[in-house]
């Protein structure tokens, strides 16, 4: 998946007065209200077992999910594209579309866990270095296009509905910090942008209401960045309960920058934030996390650790002991259910 850093524009604003150091003590349980997610996103794996793949936990095994639950995680994210096989789509197999959401779906919510929704609002990855419309929407007008954002979440949220597995959070695009639907949700065009959100974000407060809505971001070390953007869309009436961000050093800076950003947000805005991706230095990421002061909710989502960068299972579907192990301790360490 191909991240760029954020662009910081002319009209930025100032990253303000320092942050206040997190200093939560790792033995205590400073937040017992406060939902806590150990989340993963595995949008690929209908796509490994379908090749054959199968997984193991310290040499047993199990499903995959089973055994991401044994490892303390609590929350599942998928991804999800508006029609992954149409040309220049995501897969001519048509993986991460409805119908593997669905199924995908079922298999997170009897697990019990929960399950964290990624409209991407494109045939194919969506991105701060590409927005591309659906094959389908292109050359309509705005209007039109923020109609088809309502109708296509709509839809999508009414039939998850019909096989009882709701989400119980939706991101409303992916890595929007440069617009979504481009070119005319891009960033130059905030009125718009804001206006293709609140649409998306009516369906799901229409057919979810209990559902998280998550803004994302890929700005996790940029807070000038971040600001600039939650502000724009605040200002132009997007509601929404929380802040995703994105963190890969190569792009978004140090552990320093992390944390310096996520505590200025969490204190300067009402909405909680969560890292909703990362995939190296996990520890210091959920570290930096629960140390927040979380109103509601805190946690962090690894990205793909089945197969892909940092991951936890090898290529023979077997488990990283050294990189898995890492979470059952933050599970123990932060009192995560």
């Amino acid at each position: 998946m191909i991240k760029l850093c954020c662009v910081v524009a002319a009209c930025l604003l100032a990253a303000g007065t320092t942050p206040k150091a997190p200093g939560a003590h790792p033995t205590l349980d400073p937040h017992p209200r406060v939902e806590k997610v150990l989340g993963a996103d595995i949008s690929f794996l209908p796509q490994l077992e379908a090749e054959g793949m199968h997984f193991y936990d310290h040499g047993v095994q199990k499903d995959a999910i089973r055994l991401l639950k044994d490892n303390g995680f609590n929350y599942i994210r998928l991804r999800i594209f508006v029609h992954p096989a149409a040309d220049s789509g995501y897969s001519p197999k048509g993986y991460c579309g409805l119908h593997d959401t669905k199924k995908m779906a079922l298999r997170i919510k009897a697990a019990h866990l929960k399950f964290l929704l990624d409209f991407h609002y494109s045939d194919t990855w969506a991105d701060p270095g590409k927005q591309y419309k659906p094959h389908a929407w292109r050359g309509l007008p705005v209007t039109a296009v923020a109609d088809s954002v309502g109708a296509y979440t709509r839809a999508v949220l009414e039939a998850l509905k019909a096989q009882g597995t709701l989400p119980d959070m939706v991101q409303v695009g992916n890595e929007i910090n440069h617009g979504l639907l481009w070119p005319e949700g891009g960033s130059a065009h905030l009125d718009t942008l804001a206006e293709y959100l609140r649409a998306g974000i009516a369906a799901v407060r229409e057919v979810a209401p209990k559902a998280k809505v998550m803004l994302h971001i890929a700005c996790g070390g940029q807070n000038a960045e971040s600001r600039y953007f939650l502000d724009n869309m605040i200002r132009r009436g997007v509601v929404f309960d929380v802040i995703g961000e994105s963190y890969y050093p190569q792009w978004h800076g140090s552990l320093d920058d992390l944390r310096n950003n996520l505590t200025d947000l969490e204190t300067r805005y009402h909405q909680d934030v969560i890292v909703v991706e990362y995939t190296q230095r996990k520890k210091e990421v959920n570290d930096i996390e629960f140390a927040l002061n979380g109103k509601h909710e805190l946690g962090t989502f690894i990205w793909e650790p089945l197969n892909t960068w940092e991951q936890f299972i090898d290529r023979n579907g077997r488990t990283v002991d050294s990189l898995i192990d890492i979470y059952p301790t933050v599970k123990k360490t932060y009192h995560i259910p």
